[in-house]
């Protein structure tokens, strides 16, 4: 708390002969004059005006926000977001085939995306676009869920893997947005969830793509999903598809968004809730009169009650 820049607590507040009689106010049992006289040291007559000076402090304090409060302040605070799209790029590619994590990959992060768009606020518009070796726009965002829903249930694999084709796939997304119909000229805010379980192969490179969504402002929070121990068998050849966090992280940092890894259906479904809820709230400058005074009226009132509490057993 700080009033005028400068720092408002308690230990700036109470005197500090006053701070052994705060402690045994703050611990045990209610105490009375005698007997923190006793435990502290102290003359009974010190005890009492080490109480006065503290529930001065009190008072002070409450003065003190309070005059905050009537400064109207302005403070961070955390808000729904009325409406952002929302683009989810899921990896397609014949890796997402392997079993590591139950019953696969692929099956494992459809489940999990759809409770996900599910969780979006109902204005949210929500894309999903497909990537193996191309990227491909297969819902255009929209506020109908159904589509989503129906556009997950049908991704089907294929060959080869283009992480940066995928990104620029949901950047294209991106721009078929509708407008805000209440202010059709504003910008609407946007963000990729992206969710891969290799490293890219083919098309145009992961670093160019990041740098087109920077400077587009659209952050890209990526999943790694899958474990290290992951195999796929073909033709009766066993080959490993460990996952490659590091090329998600680089996409994730340098666009501004967050770098997940999941290596099982439930990390991945607590992925997507973290992210949901990032995504579902912006921090907003706020005026905290209301705060301010409200902890003004608390601190005067505790005051007042301690101090009544206290004169009640002067006399003992």
């Amino acid at each position: 708390m700080t009033a005028g820049g400068a720092p408002l607590d308690a230990g700036t507040l109470v005197p500090p002969g006053a701070a052994p009689v705060l402690r045994l106010l703050r611990s045990g049992p209610p105490r009375t004059r005698s007997e923190i006289a006793a435990e502290t040291g102290l003359a009974r007559s010190t005890v009492q005006a080490r109480v006065d000076q503290l529930v001065a402090a009190g008072l002070v304090a409450g003065v003190a926000a309070a005059t905050v409060g009537f400064a109207r302040p302005l403070g961070e605070v955390e808000v729904p977001r009325e409406r952002a799209t929302v683009v989810l790029a899921v990896d397609v590619s014949i890796s997402m085939r392997a079993t590591d994590v139950e019953p696969d990959r692929l099956t494992a992060a459809q489940r999990s995306a759809r409770a996900f768009v599910a969780e979006l606020p109902p204005r949210f518009n929500v894309g999903l676009v497909a990537f193996a070796g191309a990227g491909q726009v297969l819902v255009p965002p929209t506020t109908d869920r159904s589509l989503v829903e129906r556009g997950i249930d049908g991704l089907e694999l294929a060959s080869y893997t283009g992480i940066g084709e995928g990104l620029y796939a949901a950047l294209a997304a991106v721009q078929q947005a509708p407008p805000d119909p209440d202010d059709p000229t504003a910008p609407v805010p946007a963000a990729v969830v992206l969710l891969s379980d290799g490293e890219t192969t083919v098309g145009r490179t992961n670093d160019d793509a990041a740098r087109a969504a920077a400077e587009a402002g659209v952050p890209v929070s990526t999943i790694a999903f899958g474990t290290p121990g992951g195999t796929i068998t073909q033709e009766g050849v066993r080959t490993p598809v460990p996952v490659n966090e590091g090329e998600l992280a680089d996409i994730a940092e340098t666009t501004g968004g967050q770098a997940y890894e999941a290596e099982s259906a439930g990390e991945l479904d607590a992925v997507y809730e973290d992210i949901g809820s990032s995504i579902g709230t912006v921090r907003q400058e706020e005026e905290t009169t209301a705060r301010w005074t409200g902890l003004a009226l608390v601190l005067v009132v505790l005051s007042a009650l301690g101090s009544l509490l206290w004169f009640g057993r002067i006399s003992q």
